[in-house]
C-alpha cells in the first residue's frame, strides 16, 4: 500500500507544477523542458529498438529450439554481418549523443542571447550553510542596495541576471520551474540569466549536497507584476519599522540586549551584523530557516528558543529566554514587515 502510494505520489509529483521542470514559467525554462521531451523521445525511441531487437532474437531461439545449437563462429559471412550491425549500433550511438550535444549547447546560447540583449535585473544570491542570502545591489547608491533571505522577489516579464556565489562549501541553485541547475563554487562567481512571465510562488532548493540540513535549503521565487515589485522594493529600502506599543518596545530592548545582535542585523537599530540573515523586514516573509517553516509566532518562537531541534547543526544557537521576554520578543519582530 505504502510502495504504491509512493509511485503514485512521484508520478503526479511534477505535474504540480511547484517545483517542476515540467512546468516552465519562462523563455529559458521552456527551451529547457523541450529539449528534455526532445531527449525523452530519443530515449524511447533506442528503448523500442532495443526491446525490438531483443524480442526478435528470443522469438528465433525458441523457433529453433529443437535444432541443434549454431556454432560460436559460423562462417566469414556471418562474422562479417555482425561486425556490421555492431558498427552500425556505435555509429548511431555516436550521432544520437552528438544530436544531444549540439541541442543543449544551442538551447542554452539561445537562452543567453536572448535575455541578455535586454535591460536585465541584477541580483545577486549567496548560498551558506543552509540559507540563501539575496542582494538587489544598486551601483548608484550603496546605501538603497536591497538585502533580504531566502526569498527572490522578480518583476514578470523582466529577463534577470542571477550573480550566485558560495560562502562555505558547493551549493547548487536550482528553481526547476525556472532555470536549471547552477552550482555555487566557493571563490567563484556564477552567472546565469532568467526570465518569468506568470505570477506565481515558484519553490527552489539546493540540489548540491552542503551537509547535515541540505534538505532543509529551499528557497522561493515570487513573480509579480511590475507594481507590485516596485512596492515591495519602497518597502524593502525602508528602515525597519519602529515599536508602536509597550510590548513590541520591551521585545525590541530583549533584541538589542541579547546575543541576537552578534549575528543579525535590524536596519535604523544598533543590530548590524552580518553572520545570519538580515531581519529588518522579517515580518513580511512567508518562511522562516530556509522554507524549514511558516512564519508566524509559533514557528517563529520555537526557531528563537531551540532552533537546534528543528535543524540540527545550524549555526543559530539555543537562546534560553523567558516567557514573558519571548512574548514581547516575538511581538517587536512580527512588527518588521
Amino acid at each position: 500500500m505504502n510502495v504504491g502510494c509512493q509511485f503514485v505520489l512521484a508520478a503526479i509529483g511534477p505535474l504540480s507544477g511547484f517545483q517542476s521542470a515540467l512546468s516552465p514559467v519562462g523563455p529559458g525554462a521552456q527551451r529547457a523542458a523541450n529539449l528534455w521531451l526532445g531527449i525523452l523521445a530519443l530515449c524511447i525511441v533506442v528503448f523500442i529498438a532495443v526491446w525490438a531487437v531483443l524480442l526478435n532474437g528470443i522469438s528465433r531461439t525458441y523457433r529453433a529450439s529443437d535444432a541443434p545449437p549454431p556454432p560460436l563462429l559460423d562462417t566469414e559471412n556471418s562474422d562479417r554481418k555482425a561486425r556490421k550491425i555492431v558498427s552500425f549500433a556505435i555509429a548511431a550511438s555516436l550521432v544520437a549523443l552528438f544530436v544531444v550535444l549540439v541541442s543543449s549547447v544551442a538551447t542554452s546560447k539561445k537562452v543567453t542571447e536572448a535575455l541578455s540583449s535586454k535591460q536585465p535585473l541584477a541580483i545577486d544570491v549567496v548560498g551558506h550553510q543552509w540559507w540563501w542570502e539575496i542582494h538587489y545591489p544598486n551601483a548608484v547608491d550603496a546605501s538603497q542596495t536591497i538585502i533580504t533571505a531566502n526569498e527572490i522577489h522578480i518583476p514578470v516579464g523582466v529577463p534577470i541576471l542571477m550573480n550566485a556565489a558560495s560562502r562555505d562549501v558547493i551549493h547548487s541553485f536550482w528553481a526547476p520551474n525556472v532555470h536549471g541547475k547552477r552550482d555555487l563554487i566557493p571563490g567563484y562567481t556564477s552567472a546565469f540569466y532568467f526570465q518569468v512571465d506568470k505570477p506565481g510562488i515558484y519553490r527552489g532548493q539546493c540540489a548540491e549536497f552542503c551537509g547535515l540540513q541540505h534538505a532543509k535549503m529551499a528557497f522561493f521565487i515570487i513573480a509579480e507584476p511590475a507594481d507590485k515589485f516596485k512596492e515591495w522594493q519602497a518597502q524593502q529600502l525602508a528602515a525597519a519599522p519602529a515599536p508602536t506599543n509597550d510590548l513590541q518596545q520591551r521585545g525590541q530592548q530583549v533584541f538589542l540586549r541579547s546575543s541576537c545582535v552578534m549575528c543579525h542585523t535590524i536596519r535604523g537599530t544598533i543590530a548590524g551584523s552580518r553572520v545570519g540573515p538580515d531581519l529588518t523586514h522579517l515580518a513580511s516573509r512567508q518562511s522562516i530557516a530556509a522554507a524549514t517553516l511558516p512564519n508566524n509566532p509559533g514557528s517563529l518562537g520555537a526557531w528563537i528558543v531551540d532552533s537546534q531541534h528543528i535543524k540540527p547543526g545550524n549555526k543559530m544557537p539555543p537562546n534560553p529566554i523567558s516567557g514573558d521576554d519571548l512574548t514581547a520578543l516575538l511581538a517587536y519582530l512580527e512588527n518588521l514587515k
